[in-house]
């Protein structure tokens, strides 16, 4: 029996994942997050198999920030990214991060069953189109941006001036400040509007789930 946490910020597609998921008789659906600290937490408390992972999950830590936690932990719990975005810097960054694979929502449900079973055998899961463009984008380089970087050019998208994304944050000003920096470096800018620019063009910005 396979133990599964699913993670959707979303109560319509955690209860469908349940019902649909929870029918099958090799998986075993032990909890479900709506964030990814929760998500954090209910895996280590609940030692899932496989955690079952939206991409955007609202405010906070993203499907890429879970798996990066997760495997800073060990190897398991195996992380599905399961999401509406068909990106290739998304996937990118999932596989780099450490995610077992990455399926889309309109996948059959088949293929959502047969992509656990994978993860758990540690098989990468992805359609071959999808693993034919994630090499490409890995050779061609995704900046590799901290959570809290990310968190900061988000802010910033939205037209906050570092004072207020200090606040918005519980940070000083001065660590806004040094988190553009490294942002900047890393993206290869020297401004706020080509840093946004820049992320968003590697797919490191977006909104939903």
């Amino acid at each position: 029996m396979i133990t599964v946490l699913i993670v959707d910020d979303h109560p319509v597609v955690r209860s469908g994942l349940t019902a649909l998921l929870g029918g099958e008789p090799e998986l075993a659906i032990v909890g479900t997050a709506s964030s990814g600290a929760e998500a954090i937490e209910l895996a280590a408390e609940l030692d899932p198999d496989v955690v079952l992972c939206d991409l955007r999950l609202g405010e906070g830590i993203d499907g890429v920030g879970v798996t990066r936690a997760l495997r800073q932990r060990g190897p398991r719990p195996a992380v599905l990214i399961l999401t509406t975005y068909d990106n290739d810097s998304d996937i990118a960054r999932a596989v780099l991060a450490g995610a077992a694979g990455y399926l889309l929502k309109d996948a059959e449900s088949s293929a959502i069953v047969a992509g656990i079973v994978d993860a758990t055998a540690g098989r990468l899961v992805l359609a071959p189109d999808l693993e034919r463009r994630v090499v490409d984008r890995m050779a061609a380089g995704v900046p590799q941006l901290s959570d809290r970087e990310l968190d900061v050019l988000r802010l910033v998208a939205e037209g906050l001036a570092n004072r207020e994304i200090a606040r918005r944050l519980f940070v000083s000003e001065a660590t806004v400040k040094t988190h553009l920096v490294h942002a900047f470096g890393k993206l290869g800018v020297e401004s706020r509007t080509a840093a946004v620019a820049a992320a968003r063009r590697h797919g490191l910005l977006g909104d939903g789930g």
